[in-house]
C-alpha cells in the first residue's frame, strides 16, 4: 500500500477493531472524519483532505473495517450500528471536541445520515455524498413520478439482491467493481482507484468483509429509520449524472429543517473525485 505524498499513515486502536487511516494536517486541529464507501478507499478524499486540511482542519480518512490494511473485526458485523460506533469511537480516540465534523460517502454516508438523526453524534455537523437522507424522498410527487422513480432506482439498485447470493459475489468482485465505477460514474478513469481498491478489497477475507456490509442489510434498515428528537445539520452533495442512485429523487429546492441539498453538474457518483473544486467549495462554505 502506498500513502499519498502529502498524507501520513495513521493506526487507530477502537474498541472493537483496529483502524488504518490516511491523515492530513495538524494534529491538535479540529477533526474532520472522511468516511467512503463502497467500492472505494480514503484515496477518494485524497483532493477533498489537503484542502480541508490548509484550511486548518486535522483530516482523518479511515479504512472501514473490512477493509485492508485495516483489520477484519473479530465480531464480523458490517450493519450501519457498527459503523456508527466506529465513528464515534474515532472521535473519541482521537480526542474530538464539539467543532468536529463527519464527512460520508456511499456506505459512509449511510452511516453519517444514520447517526446525524440520534442523540449520539459527537459530530457538530455532517455531510453526506450520494446516498441521500431519508427525508430527502419525503418530497411530494406525483403516484406517477414516484412509480417512474422507483422503476428506475430499482435497475440501478440490482448489484444489492445479488450480492445477497452466496460466494458468488465475492468471486466476481473484480469484474464488478470494475462494471460499477464505469456505470456509476461514466467517462471518469478510474485506473488509479481501482488499484487501490484491489489492494483493498481483494483478499478473500477481504471480499468477504465488503459484500459483507449489503448482507447486514436486514440489521442496516431498522437502525436508519430510527430517529430521535436530535438533528445534526447535514449538507447533502448529489452528482447530477450518478448511475447508482438516480439524481430525479433529489430536488434542490426542497426545503428541509437542518438539511443543505446540492446537485453537482459533471459529476457521478465519485463527485468528490470528478468535480473535486466544486465539492471542496460546497463543503468549505457549509463548515464555515
Amino acid at each position: 500500500m502506498t500513502t499519498p505524498a502529502d498524507a501520513e499513515l495513521l493506526e487507530l486502536q477502537l474498541p472493537g477493531v483496529r483502524l488504518q487511516a490516511l491523515a492530513w494536517g495538524a494534529p491538535d486541529a479540529p477533526l474532520a472524519v472522511c468516511l467512503h464507501g463502497f467500492p472505494d478507499t480514503p484515496y477518494t478524499w485524497r483532493h477533498l483532505g489537503p484542502r480541508l486540511a490548509a484550511d486548518g482542519w486535522r483530516v482523518v480518512a479511515p479504512f472501514t473495517r473490512g477493509y485492508y490494511p485495516s483489520e477484519i473485526p473479530d465480531d464480523r458485523r458490517y450493519d450501519v450500528r457498527a459503523l456508527m460506533q466506529d465513528a464515534i469511537d474515532i472521535h473519541t480516540v482521537l480526542g474530538g471536541d464539539d467543532r468536529a465534523v463527519l464527512i460520508g460517502h456511499d456506505w459512509g454516508a449511510v452511516t453519517s445520515n444514520t447517526l446525524a438523526r440520534t442523540d449520539k453524534s459527537p459530530y457538530s455537523k455532517i455531510v453526506s455524498i450520494a446516498v441521500p437522507p431519508l427525508e430527502v424522498f419525503d418530497a411530494r410527487r406525483s403516484p406517477v413520478q414516484t412509480a417512474g422513480l422507483v422503476g428506475k432506482q430499482l435497475t440501478l439498485s440490482w448489484y444489492m439482491l445479488f450480492h445477497q447470493l452466496p460466494r458468488l459475489p465475492e468471486r466476481l468482485l473484480p469484474q464488478l467493481v470494475e462494471l460499477y465505477w464505469r456505470r456509476w460514474s461514466p467517462g471518469f478513469d478510474a485506473t488509479e482507484d481501482l488499484q487501490h481498491v484491489a489492494d483493498a478489497m481483494f483478499r478473500p477475507e477481504n471480499r468477504r468483509a465488503a459484500i459483507g456490509y449489503y448482507r447486514a442489510l436486514a440489521r442496516t434498515g431498522p437502525a436508519m429509520r430510527a430517529r430521535s428528537t436530535a438533528e445534526t445539520e447535514i449538507l447533502y452533495i448529489h452528482g447530477r449524472d450518478d448511475g447508482c442512485m438516480t439524481a430525479g429523487w433529489i430536488d434542490p429546492t426542497q426545503e428541509i429543517p437542518h438539511r443543505q441539498i446540492e446537485v453537482v453538474d459533471g459529476g457521478g457518483h465519485f463527485v468528490q473525485l470528478e468535480q473535486p473544486d466544486e465539492v471542496y467549495r460546497l463543503i468549505r462554505d457549509f463548515l464555515r
